[in-house]
């Protein structure tokens, strides 16, 4: 079959399973939009109000699924606008296809208008990148970089698309979705000394992260708790890979995580760790971190292994796999004093839960808790906000959570929940800070234009909280440009828009709202009133260790 470049493209696309892509047009990449038009009824696009946002999109699409996202933009600005949703896939292992438009072949180098070297600019935030010289390459490098993105560590991939390939002709034959490299356990002998590691252990850990979901491996995470007797933390990451209310869970670590989860952490002498990054926000003090404990780590990127912390036992390989593998060689044994200790964290950590009166965070997050449904995915933004979701949220399905962590994009939270809404096909939630939603509103204009089921809760304090927070205990209170001082009416934005909104100042408003909310056919804006004093808590200082952490903060404000 005789078709051009962009017909190769978008029939690829359909030819890898994907239904939906989002993106915004310009002139380097019309031809793919006039077949995206063609072939209209066989692949959705959604037209964001920017490329950023259709970045987000792409990878709340991702997160939800499990199947690689798609990103659709013209050369220059529209490539470099997707640089920051490229970036926070990358940094999150979210497995993405950005596809960019660029000039002809015969005018790269000359500086020619819209012109940029997106390949070379986003190299070191790809898996890998293409510049398809030929028409004839297209199909393949488009099936490649499927592959590749959602292969091993997940990631995103960018390919770019001259013009003149877009035109070109050449025979196109469909082949069948390529399958993702074959994954593989650890080696036998690693993990037979794994295993006679973790037999050894008195008070075993297991902290997990996002690897775990890209895995499939909750199941035999679960297995592995039962048949060694251990608690489980998490990392933001892996937020919603074991449903909150299990036994076992103690919930997030690390600098804002759960106290239990973070003591019980710092108290084990056998960490086992599971597809996650021992980064400085879960560390603290490197040298201070779990000082007297062994580490095994397991991740199938080996080179997360002793990256930044040592393990006595570092094993390359899948995690579900490595699992099934190391099981057996478990004695199974209870551990009933180390148990006894955690669940005294547990008793402490109540001590320190905000159960104040009127519309505290907490209180919100626990009155949305009572409106999500099993299936509900909930996207943050960074800030304050996104650590009181993070502590409080209940999820109980994998795949519910979408939020930046290892970049800490604000403004990623309302693409990626529309991403969301198309990727499980279900009423999708946002909660954002008044700071990181005014980023990227512009694509409620996207929400309202496609009616698309959102809730935004705005949880609106007049300030950048965890800048603010951070400036109070460890910057004398010098509120450098941390005041908002907006006057922005976000109900009667919501209505701007073409939206349902309102404001709320109580928990018994937010709930009436949510009901209201969650009723509605399309989206709406809930403007969450917050005093601008609010800390997240608990809480390590910089430097610091579990030994230093905070867990009160009696500041004369």
């Amino acid at each position: 079959m005789l078709l051009s470049g962009a017909d190769i493209l978008v029939k690829t696309l359909i030819e890898q399973g994907c239904d939906t892509v989002f993106g915004y047009p310009g002139g380097q990449i019309l031809n793919v939009y006039d077949s995206l038009y063609k072939y209209r009824n066989e692949i959705n696009h959604v037209l964001t109000a920017h490329e950023q946002g259709a970045a987000h999109a792409a990878d709340g699409y991702a997160r939800t699924t499990g199947k690689v996202g798609v990103v659709i933009s013209t050369s220059g600005p529209g490539a470099t606008n997707l640089v920051t949703g490229i970036a926070t896939a990358y940094l999150d292992s979210i497995p993405m296809v950005a596809i960019c438009g660029n000039v002809p072949t015969t005018q790269i180098g000359t500086d020619s208008f819209q012109e940029v070297d997106i390949t070379g600019i986003t190299l070191p935030i790809t898996k890998h990148n293409y510049f398809v010289n030929s028409v004839e390459d297209l199909a393949d490098t488009i099936r490649e970089a499927f592959r590749l993105a959602k292969s091993g560590r997940p990631g995103p991939v960018l390919i770019d698309v001259p013009k003149d390939v877009q035109i070109a002709e050449c025979e196109y034959k469909k082949q069948a979705p390529v399958e993702k490299e074959k994954p593989f356990a650890a080696k036998d002998t690693r993990i037979e000394e794994a295993a006679e590691i973790i037999n050894s252990a008195k008070r075993p850990f297991i902290y997990f992260g996002g690897g775990v979901i890209a895995s499939d491996a909750q199941a035999e995470v679960l297995k592995f708790a039962e048949r060694i007797d251990a608690p489980m933390g998490c990392s933001l990451m892996g937020l919603s890979a074991i449903p909150t209310n299990h036994p076992r869970f103690l919930g997030m670590q690390g600098m804002h995580g759960h106290y239990a989860s973070s003591m019980s952490m710092h108290n084990a002498d056998v960490i086992i760790s599971l597809g996650v990054r021992f980064n400085d926000r879960v560390t603290g003090n490197r040298e201070k971190f779990a000082t007297g404990a062994k580490i095994v780590h397991i991740d199938t990127d080996g080179s997360e292994l002793n990256k930044t912390v040592s393990s006595v036992c570092g094993l390359r390989g899948d995690i579900k796999l490595t699992l099934q593998k190391l099981l057996p060689l478990l004695n199974e044994n209870k551990k009933a004093e180390w148990m006894a200790r955690v669940e005294a964290f547990r008793k402490e950590e109540e001590k320190y839960l905000d159960k104040r009166e009127g519309l505290t965070p907490r209180k919100a997050i626990l009155t949305l808790n009572k409106h999500l449904g099993k299936n509900t995915a909930v996207c943050t933004d960074v800030g304050q906000h996104q650590m009181w979701a993070a502590q409080s949220l209940d999820f109980k399905t994998s795949r519910r959570f979408a939020s930046s962590g290892g970049l800490g994009t604000m403004g990623y939270g309302l693409g990626a929940v529309i991403g969301a809404a198309y990727g499980t096909g279900e009423r999708s939630v946002l909660i954002t800070g008044d700071g990181s939603f005014g980023m990227n509103l512009n694509e409620m204009a996207t929400a309202v234009r496609y009616n698309i089921p959102v809730v935004v809760i705005v949880m609106n304090n007049g300030v950048l909280g965890m800048v603010r927070q951070w400036q109070t205990l460890f910057y004398d209170k010098h509120y450098s440009n941390s005041v908002l001082e907006r006057k922005t009416d976000f109900s009667a934005l919501a209505r701007a828009f073409g939206a349902d909104g309102e404001a709320v100042t109580t928990p018994e408003e937010l709930d009436e709202s949510l009901v209201r909310a969650f009723k509605a056919e399309g989206p709406y804006i809930i403007d969450c009133k917050i005093d601008k004093d609010e800390f997240v808590l608990p809480m390590l200082p910089p430097g610091g260790s579990m030994d230093d952490i905070i867990t009160k903060i009696e500041v004369e404000l």
